[in-house]
C-alpha cells in the first residue's frame, strides 16, 4: 500500500500516472484546462504551447520550434518517453497535411468498423438516416442481441469525432440503447451503408488567420414520439473550421416552437 509506483493493470494506475504528470506539468507552467482536464496550456509572454494528454499518448504543439524543443527535451528528462515526429497518428484518428491545412480521417477506423459488422460489401447509402419517419420506442420486435448493438452504437459514437455529418443518425440510434428493436438495428445499418460510400470524408482545419467564431444552431419541435421532447443541434466554427457540434434530446417538454428555439 506504501508504493510510490503505478503499475499497469490496477485501476488506480491511470489516476496515480495523471496525478504525476500534471503535476510535473503545473511545474513547467502548464495550467489544465477547465473544459478538458487532458488538456495543458502553457502561456510564455507571446508564446503558446498546447500538450493534450491520454494515458500515455500525447499530442505537443507550440507557437514556435524552440518553446517546443525546450519543453520536449524537458520531458524527456523527466519520464521515458519516444518523439515519433510530425503527427500523422492518433488514437485511429490519421492527420494528413497540405499547404493549405490538415485532414482529419477515421477511414481505417470506418472501415474495421464496416468489417466487423460483416458489411463491408454493402451497396452504400447516400444519407445516413431517413428524416421522414420518426422512431419510436416499442416499435417492432427486439433485436436478438441488443449487446451488438450497443457495441456499434458505441463505436459509431467514436466515429463523431471527425464525421459530424452523422451526428444526429448516431445520437437517434443511441437513445434506444436500453431496449434496441429491429427499426433501430436497421438505422444503425443505413448508417454504416452511408459511411460505405463516404469513407473518403473527414474534417477539414483549414490554414487561416481569421479568429472569429460564428455558430449556428437549430432545433425541431416535439419530434420524439415517446417524450415529445425537441432535438437540438448546433456547429461552432472558427473561421472556416468546425471546431464544435452537437445533436442532443433536450431534456424538458417545450410547449411551444419558439421555447425549443
Amino acid at each position: 500500500c506504501r508504493l510510490h509506483k503505478s503499475l499497469y493493470g490496477l485501476k488506480q494506475a491511470p489516476r496515480a500516472w495523471y496525478q504525476r504528470f500534471a503535476h510535473y506539468a503545473h511545474r513547467l507552467g502548464f495550467v489544465a484546462s477547465q473544459c478538458d482536464v487532458s488538456l495543458f496550456v502553457l502561456r510564455r509572454g507571446a508564446a503558446l504551447a498546447y500538450l493534450l494528454l491520454y494515458v500515455d499518448d500525447i499530442i505537443l504543439t507550440a507557437s514556435s520550434a524552440g518553446l517546443l524543443q525546450h519543453i520536449t527535451g524537458l520531458l524527456h528528462r523527466e519520464f521515458s518517453m519516444t518523439d515519433l515526429g510530425d503527427l500523422s497518428y492518433f488514437l485511429g484518428i490519421s492527420v494528413t497535411r497540405s499547404p493549405s491545412g490538415m485532414m482529419l480521417s477515421q477511414r481505417q477506423y470506418a472501415i474495421d468498423l464496416l468489417q466487423r459488422a460483416g458489411m463491408l460489401e454493402c451497396n452504400p447509402c447516400p444519407t445516413p438516416i431517413d428524416t421522414r419517419c420518426k422512431l419510436a420506442a416499442d416499435d417492432g420486435p427486439l433485436v436478438a442481441d441488443p449487446t451488438e448493438y450497443r457495441s456499434f452504437a458505441g463505436a459509431l459514437q467514436y466515429l463523431t469525432l471527425t464525421r459530424p455529418d452523422i451526428a444526429h443518425a448516431v445520437q437517434q440510434a443511441c437513445l434506444y440503447m436500453h431496449a434496441p428493436r429491429e427499426p433501430h438495428l436497421n438505422l444503425v445499418k443505413r448508417i454504416l451503408r452511408y459511411l460505405q460510400g463516404t469513407l473518403d470524408l473527414g474534417l477539414w482545419l483549414h490554414s487561416t488567420p481569421a479568429t472569429s467564431l460564428t455558430a449556428y444552431s437549430d432545433a425541431d419541435w416535439a419530434g420524439c414520439p415517446d417524450t415529445r421532447r425537441s432535438t437540438s443541434g448546433y456547429c461552432i466554427c472558427l473561421g472556416d473550421n468546425l471546431v464544435s457540434w452537437s445533436s442532443k434530446r433536450q431534456a424538458m417538454v417545450s410547449c411551444s416552437s419558439v421555447k425549443a428555439e
